[in-house]
């Protein structure tokens, strides 16, 4: 999703006050903050990037149904990180213990935790700088790990915590390692 950050300083501050009212009172446009207080505006995507994102939720869904270990969430999601940033991956997913230690309150708002696991996928028109810098503040706020689909060059750059991003090139599969325990992805049709 292509994104605009707009800095409010000059006219109020984004607290979380302030997003919940302007996302309740914008329901048509999707909001993120980044750690910087800045009001993200995300742009729509495409029909192909919504079909392969629809098809992505099918096997993470499938997966998660199966093994039970976990709660994933699509691209409404809004997670509170420690940041302070209010941020919403493509698909992300969080582990049961994790996720039944937020109250019911806390996990019906933007939940103030950071997934175990997310994917970005890139649109046509998004950044890869601004990208991967969300992809970073999202290891920085205790993701395990990461998947950036990156469609156009045909990559897929791997983030684990502590250690340098992997850059994978026309990859076949993807594995959830020991986040998404059995968890392996064939992405070949993503590059068609």
């Amino acid at each position: 999703m292509n994104s605009y950050a707009l800095n409010l300083d000059a006219i109020f501050t984004v607290d979380d006050v302030n997003f919940e009212l302007i996302c309740r009172n914008n329901p048509e446009i999707k909001f993120e903050r980044n750690a910087k207080g800045e009001l993200i505006i995300i742009l729509p995507t495409g029909g192909e990037i919504g079909r392969i994102n629809f098809e992505l939720m099918g096997y993470f869904a499938i997966w998660n149904h199966q093994k039970q270990l976990g709660v994933g969430f699509d691209s409404s999601t809004c997670f509170k990180l420690p940041s302070k940033a209010l941020r919403s991956p493509d698909f992300s997913w969080i582990t049961n213990e994790r996720w039944n230690s937020l109250t019911p309150e806390e996990q019906a708002k933007f939940s103030p935790i950071a997934p175990d696991f997310v994917l970005e996928l890139m649109s046509p028109s998004d950044s890869l700088r601004d990208t991967r810098e969300k992809m970073l503040e999202y290891m920085d706020n205790g993701v395990k790990l990461g998947w950036l689909i990156n469609r156009k060059n045909k990559q897929v750059e791997i983030y684990r915590q502590g250690k340098k991003v992997e850059i994978l090139d026309n990859p076949k599969t993807l594995s959830g390692e020991n986040i998404l325990q059995d968890f392996s992805l064939n992405i070949e049709w993503i590059w068609q």
